[in-house]
This record gives C-alpha cells, structure tokens and sequence, in this order.
C-alpha cells in the first residue's frame, strides 16, 4: 500500500481497504442507515477520496454500505429537531450545506480514478445523489432509489438536480424529482441508473470483477478518459479535442504505453508465425 493510501483506522464512519489498486470505502454506520448528512462523514469522505487522488497506485474506488441501505441521505430526526447542517438561519444553513453534504459530493463525483457504487440496499435522497456521483452502479436486488427531496418539502440540496439528468434524460429526472416515486433495481436498469442486479452475495465481488477489469488498464491513461468524458459533459466537441491532443502527448511518452504497444506487436507476430505454422489443408 502506498504511504498517501488511508488505513481502515483512520477513520470512524467509513471502513477503507486497498487490494491491488482498489479502494474499497464502505459507508460505516448502519445504526443510522449510513446518512451522510452528519459529522464526521462530511469530513472523512473527502478527505478519503483527496488520498486516492494523490495516490497513483489507485486505480479504482468501490463505494458500498454496512447493514441494510446503501444510504438513507440526510438525518431526517435533525432535520426536524433542527439540529447539525439543520440549524441556524437560513444563511447558516445554507453554508453548512455548502461546506458539508456538498463536499461530500462534489469529493466522490471529484474521485480521479473510475469509482464503482455497489449499492446493497436501499439509496434515498442525499444517498442516491452519493451513488450518482459514481461513474458505474450495480444494484443488489433489495437496492432501491429514491429523488425523494419533494416529498419532504426539500429540493436535491446535493447536486441531485444536475446529476439525476445526465443518467436518465431531463424528462425522467424531472418526472422521478417532481413526484419523488421510488424505484426497485430492476426498473434502475431499465432506466440506466445501474449497470446489473445481482444477489446480495454477488453484489460486492461483482463490483470488484468490474474495478479489477478497470484497475488492470494503465493508470494515467483511465484517469485522463474519465476527465475526458466530464470535459464532454459541459465542454463543447473542439474543447474535448483540444484536451485529447494535450492527454494523448503526455501518454504516447509513458512506459505504460510502449509496453502496451510492444505486447500487442509481440502477440500478432506470435500469431502471424503460428498461422504460417499450420498446414494448408483443404487447398489445392
């Protein structure tokens, strides 16, 4: 493990472990349905995510939850009882969300390494806004998801209402946000919220297979395609480009990709000797 990778002790919400270039961060509080509304996951979070970026040995980020949700989003008793981010004027609560919940986010969807959310139960509010700031979600059969802000007389104080569109098209985020319906796993695939269902047990090893698959590509390289493909989400096709000139300079220089070029020569030569190896049969 590099020295800039955290330690499972570092931390009092989340459960961290590093195999092989994965970052495995379990949400760990499933006395409260893993909300992330609350100290100190507001902080460990981000400060988790800013250590894999500064650690180019991690390739990949596997995001799950303990007990029974994935994530409840906000603490709906402080959010009555007005209490924590809840508290205060409505300047004081609008800067606790800025300084909180939204860090939380903004770190997750910041993640410079493919993330994967392997949501094993259900993702409500705040929490489905966590499992869209992933690049990739798999779904465990018991999984549900909920834009469930309206509801509560609330909007998706978290990014929700940017996030929520660029994965099922503006007139389902709008019909799921207005109405605040709750969706199973199986109609998340349908609407492309998640990639598969599986069972609980196959969830987890799942969503490493997919991280190990991503983790074996080179590095700098699968950083760079995901910063590409968010410059694509708000930069026009020219600027896209121009930023893939600059990538592709840096890359053709490193070793990863001379090695890569030269096993792929060094294989179609073995089949080009193999294929001259074997008789003609059938020709006349």
């Amino acid at each position: 493990m590099s020295a800039a990778a955290p330690a499972a002790g570092d931390f009092e919400s989340l459960s961290v472990s590093i195999d092989d270039g994965i970052a495995i961060v379990t949400l760990d509080r499933p006395e409260t349905r893993n909300v992330i509304s609350d100290e100190p996951i507001v902080s460990e979070l981000p400060a988790a995510c800013a250590a894999f970026n500064a650690d180019p040995s991690i390739r990949a980020v596997v995001l799950t939850g303990a007990g029974s949700a994935f994530s409840a989003g906000g603490n709906v008793r402080k959010m009555l009882d007005r209490e924590g981010m809840f508290a205060g004027s409505p300047a004081e609560i609008a800067a606790a969300y800025r300084s909180g919940i939204q860090t939380l986010i903004r770190a997750v969807h910041g993640l410079a390494m493919p993330s994967v959310a392997a949501v094993n139960g259900p993702a409500i509010g705040a929490g489905f806004d966590l499992a869209l700031a992933c690049d990739l979600r798999l779904a465990a059969r018991t999984a549900k998801f909920g834009e469930t802000f309206v509801t509560l007389g609330l909007v998706a104080g978290d990014g929700g209402s940017w996030l929520l569109p660029r994965v099922v098209g503006e007139q389902r985020a709008a019909e799921l946000a207005f109405t605040g319906r709750v969706i199973d796993a199986d109609e998340a695939v349908r609407l492309g919220v998640v990639l598969d269902v599986y069972d609980a047990d196959a969830l987890l090893p799942a969503a490493l297979d997919l991280a190990r698959t991503i983790a074996s590509q080179p590095g700098l390289a699968t950083r760079y395609t995901k910063r590409l493909l968010r410059n694509a989400q708000t930069g026009s096709f020219d600027e896209v480009l121009d930023a893939a000139a600059e990538m592709q300079a840096e890359l053709h220089g490193t070793a990863e990709h001379l090695a890569a070029v030269q096993a792929l020569i060094d294989r179609q030569q073995a089949a080009k000797r193999q294929r001259a190896q074997q008789p003609n049969s059938g020709r006349t």
